[in-house]
């Protein structure tokens, strides 16, 4: 009974753990959906504001004009060097550091869009006159950083591709060198067939004269600088030697005396 109430109480500890696992997940996933759909409604609700001020450009005149004028290429500016930046990042690890300063420098374009925006309601035009050249100013700074950011990005982007292409035409080079190495073979070819064959025929007169120089038996030459004699050439040697040798013994008849 023991057993059995431990087990009881360790499946009950287990489904409560899966529980809790699972409303984590779903709480995680609920967030994520919601940050996703809240990123997507400032991303709509930005866009709706652009063509908004967009068409306040071209259709207002006056300091009306101006603001909008002004709040539209603040807006344009850092959305534009904001793509740019996103994309590198993925490949250039540095470009993470711009993208912290475009952050801080978002910050502040909000905060003067919310000032250009108040502007723009305000009904006293001497006031707005005189806000408008400093605010202006301050706009102008704002997107002469982003642009330089912008453009540097760009810049490096294109330096460290054509760093790469010009390593990827050497590599292409080299392999095609590799390639037509071919080219040089049917000559080589030739002269290591050329010398193979120089070498078998040396190789091939060697054992014929060693073949000759072991036919020569001793005691056929006449002893002048190892020269065959006349009896040799004639094959004359062992009956003139017998004839020699049965001159040489002695006379045995009766004229010997």
């Amino acid at each position: 009974m023991e057993i059995l109430g431990v087990l009881v109480v360790l499946g009950v500890l287990f489904g409560i753990a899966v529980a809790v696992l699972v409303v984590i997940g779903l709480v995680k996933a609920a967030r994520a959906v919601g940050e996703k759909m809240e990123r997507q409604e400032a991303k709509a609700r930005r866009a709706v504001e652009n063509v908004t001020l967009k068409a306040k450009t071209y259709t207002q005149t006056g300091p009306q004009g101006q603001i909008s004028a002004v709040r539209l290429r603040l807006r344009t500016s850092l959305d534009g060097t904001r793509q740019v930046l996103e994309g590198a990042a993925a490949q250039d690890g540095q470009i993470g550091e711009s993208l912290a300063l475009l952050g801080r420098l978002d910050a502040h374009a909000a905060e003067l869009d919310g000032e250009l925006r108040t502007l723009e309601r305000e009904p006293d035009a001497g006031r707005v006159a005189a806000k408008l050249p400093e605010l202006r100013e301050r706009a102008e700074r704002i997107t002469h950083s982003a642009e330089a950011m912008r453009w540097a990005a760009q810049d490096r982007m294109h330096r460290f591709a054509e760093d790469e292409l010009s390593r990827l035409s050497k590599e292409c080079e080299d392999e095609a060198g590799a390639l037509r190495h071919w080219d040089a073979a049917p000559g080589a070819a030739s002269e290591s067939g050329s010398s193979t064959g120089a070498a078998g025929g040396s190789g091939a007169a060697a054992p014929g004269a060693a073949r000759g120089a072991g036919t020569v038996r001793p005691g056929l030459t006449d002893g002048r600088g190892g020269r065959p004699g006349a009896e040799e050439l004639l094959g004359l040697a062992d009956p003139v030697t017998k004839l020699a040798q049965r001159l040489r013994k002695p006379s045995t008849g009766p004229s010997a005396g």
